[in-house]
């Protein structure tokens, strides 16, 4: 018996939707919980034991399903929290910091607030990487470290979050110093100096700051502003005296003296090359005697009286 065209292709069609939807609901059972009911207190127990017991993942779901089953359960609350610092455990930040801040929603004024702050400052620090890699996630834990700080500067919470940050302001610092050193190393020297300066003016309480004033010590010169350079070692001699980078600089120096130029005298003019009658006068360079001065040529010869010219009669 030949099966019609038609019927073929609408069975081809219904294997091929569902085969995607059987994967959907393998991935969901290996994922997810089945609902079982159950009540608060043997849930919220379960999920503590599974906690104590290192099933940080497990322990985590349990928790949320006593939010999903008892949501105006006193324990839900507490559950919500507890579920963030399972995920935390388990090192899935993105699932801890997506509960906390639910928890900073639903009840921003509970007394564990200030640890739920603490859990999405922990859980964006944890995922810091190296000054090699992109650094959106340091400025982001920056910033959730400094709200914790801000909104409760007394707590325990904040003692720690403001080490922390400390930490965290000198990796900033390092990332420019990496970019400025790439920089440097090509020959690209204003760019290396703008990251140089960056650090100098804005991460002022870090550690990079010795190498920073002698990394713009070698670009100032490299770039032909000795006196930069200059400026930039005497502040490092000044607070950092006893450092090799203030011995390099220091050096460099010494390889490429400043020698500055003299100030121009109130009133001194300074004569253009080529002007007629006159030598050419360099800043700080007092003119030779005997020469003459184009601004200063004495008086215009005058004829017999009643001329206006030399030598020209009047009519």
């Amino acid at each position: 018996m030949r099966i019609p065209q038609s019927k073929a292709l609408a069975a081809a069609l219904i294997v091929a939707l569902a085969l995607p939807m059987a994967g959907c609901a393998r991935n969901r059972a290996k994922n997810d919980l089945p609902y079982v009911a159950r009540d608060v207190g043997t849930l919220y127990s379960t999920a503590k034991r599974r906690l104590d017991q290192g099933r940080y993942k497990e322990a985590a779901q349990l928790f949320d399903e006593v939010e999903r089953q008892h949501p105006y359960s006193i324990w839900a609350r507490r559950a919500q929290l507890m579920s963030a610092f399972s995920y935390y455990l388990d090192r899935d930040y993105t699932k801890s910091i997506q509960s906390a801040q639910r928890f900073i929603s639903v009840h921003p004024g509970n007394r564990d607030a200030p640890y739920a702050y603490y859990l999405v400052a922990l859980s964006y620090y944890e995922q810091i990487r190296d000054v090699t890699r992109d650094q959106k996630i340091t400025r982001q834990a920056l910033d959730a470290l400094g709200e914790l700080t801000r909104r409760y500067p007394n707590t325990r919470y904040a003692s720690d979050a403001r080490l922390k940050m400390d930490l965290v302001i000198d990796h900033l610092a390092g990332k420019e110093m990496e970019v400025g050193r790439f920089y440097e190393v090509r020959g690209q020297w204003l760019a290396a100096t703008l990251r140089f300066r960056t650090v100098v003016d804005k991460y002022q309480t870090t550690t990079h700051i010795p190498e920073a004033l002698m990394r713009l010590t070698e670009s100032y010169l490299a770039m032909g502003l000795p006196g930069e350079a200059q400026k930039a070692t005497a502040v490092l001699g000044a607070n950092y005296p006893g450092t090799d980078w203030y011995q390099h600089a220091y050096k460099l120096m010494e390889e490429h003296p400043y020698k500055p130029t003299a100030a121009v005298a109130a009133g001194q003019p300074i004569v253009p090359v080529g002007t007629p009658g006159a030598s050419p006068t360099m800043p700080g360079e007092s003119r030779k005697a005997g020469a003459p001065s184009a601004t200063s040529a004495g008086p215009s010869p005058v004829g017999p009286a009643g001329s206006t010219s030399a030598g020209r009669p009047t009519n």
